[in-house]
């Protein structure tokens, strides 16, 4: 007979607190319905999966974080945590309610619909690339405004020196 802790279920951690699961971070999103979606999965052996809350988990560019946690017998086959970012979506969460009942990490393959909100507590915020000067000058709208500013200031400059001939002439 396994004992308790050698038969425990998944786990849950979710990042509550610093930004996600914040309406400034994540607008449009029932916070807290989510976090009680999460707290009502059960795996296939009809165990409650404790969730727990976390202030921050580090990378609030992929706000709102889960971390699932394997089960006792996931982690004896290999599995390890997965990092899940931009969970803001309910058909995400019903994607982690399914992995878990199938088995979660080490049992069961990940779900397609999570592939994409794989990340890691090491990830890193992508730069915004800078634009080269070339870069602007290739988007033809950013060299139509350019040419108009260019013509408009030529044409300030015209009536300024007609200005100062005519006040020149007069003198």
């Amino acid at each position: 007979m396994m004992s308790a802790v050698e038969d425990a279920p998944c786990k849950l951690t979710v990042c509550r607190g610093c930004c996600c699961g914040t309406k400034k971070k994540v607008p449009g999103v029932d916070h807290d319905a989510q976090l009680a979606r999460l707290g009502a999965i059960d795996d296939h052996s009809a165990r409650r999966v404790p969730v727990r809350t976390s202030k921050c988990l580090g990378i609030c560019f992929q706000a709102n974080v889960v971390v699932v946690q394997p089960s006792a017998t996931g982690r004896a086959a290999g599995g390890r945590p997965v990092w899940l970012g931009e969970m803001t979506e309910d058909d995400l969460l019903e994607a982690v309610d399914d992995w878990i009942f199938e088995g979660g990490p080490g049992l069961a393959p990940l779900p397609a619909a999570l592939e994409d909100h794989v990340t890691s507590k090491d990830a890193k915020k992508p730069k915004k690339r800078k634009k080269a000067r070339g870069d602007k000058l290739k988007d033809p709208e950013a060299k139509r405004l350019k040419a108009e500013k260019r013509h408009k200031k030529d044409r300030k400059d015209k009536k300024k020196s007609k200005k100062k001939k005519k006040k020149a002439e007069k003198a």
